[in-house]
């Protein structure tokens, strides 16, 4: 599932190209993709309406759009498992396409048509984004609130990282590598964690959302870019992914675990 830093790749690269553009044209081949409103309402709503500003909130893309009687509608697109939303010349496979005024295509794209597209005029009154925990990589996640947060969890510390509710944006490729940094057990209790681990995670969760950022996220399934390309971050792998392979600081192998329902990756020589 495309996380945090796929999802501010594919805002980033989508900003430079589709920006003011109008959308003249909306074809919906898969109708279950659309969640709000009925087909022939999200349709027309779109036509003709002009790109203002794209925003990312979690896992979330948020479309500004004006129409063409100058009204503000937002259309959101929630990629879940399978979905890419790319930038170019129509693709056949394409779920649902926009033609833009540039003569260029904007494609939602989905193999397992999990992801949702609504066109609302209140994003944020969304209930997924109305429960959202805070943005990792903004000023309000903060490390004494993240402290406090976590002694009074008895929950295990991997599943908490991935609940929405409690930060926004983390997945399971990027708690593992943190949790991995940080020298933490995926199992552990979040209220068990000492303070000096604390801000080790605390800083780890930045550290390598920003790295998978600057590589344009991790191509380890479905992900492609706004154009359609690959990220790189998966190259940069500590555990995700490597069960028995050898671990690149100890050299013990990687193990894996069914751990809230997902699976975990961890050294269990350099974690504790």
């Amino acid at each position: 599932m495309p996380e945090l830093p796929e999802v501010e790749t594919i805002k980033s690269d989508l900003e430079k190209v589709i920006l003011n553009q109008t959308i003249i044209k909306v074809d919906v081949f898969r109708s279950s993709v659309v969640k709000q409103p009925e087909i022939n309402k999200f349709k027309a709503g779109l036509k003709n309406a002009r790109i203002r500003q794209i925003i990312r909130r979690g896992k979330l893309l948020v479309i500004e759009l004006e129409t063409k009687d100058k009204k503000t509608l937002y259309l959101t697109v929630h990629l879940r498992m399978t979905g890419q939303l790319v930038y170019g010349t129509f693709d056949k496979k394409a779920r649902v396409s926009f033609k833009l005024s540039n003569g260029g295509y904007l494609c939602y794209n989905d193999q397992r048509t999990l992801g949702e597209l609504r066109l609302v005029k209140d994003w944020q009154q969304l209930s997924v984004v109305a429960k959202m925990g805070p943005e990792p990589l903004s000023k309000e996640f903060k490390l004494n609130g993240f402290s406090q947060q976590l002694s009074r969890r008895l929950t295990k510390i991997k599943p908490l990282l991935l609940d929405q509710h409690f930060i926004a944006g983390i997945g399971n490729i990027y708690a593992a590598e943190a949790l991995f940094l940080s020298k933490i057990m995926p199992d552990r209790q979040a209220c068990s964690l000492t303070k000096a681990e604390v801000c080790l995670l605390f800083k780890n969760i930045k550290q390598v959302l920003k790295k998978a950022i600057k590589c344009r996220g991790s191509s380890f399934s479905d992900y492609r870019d706004g154009h359609g390309q690959l990220g790189n971050f998966s190259q940069h792998f500590y555990v995700y992914g490597r069960k028995a392979q050898p671990c690149l600081v100890c050299k013990n192998k990687i193990q894996r675990i069914v751990l809230g329902g997902r699976g975990t990756f961890f050294c269990s020589k350099c974690q504790k």
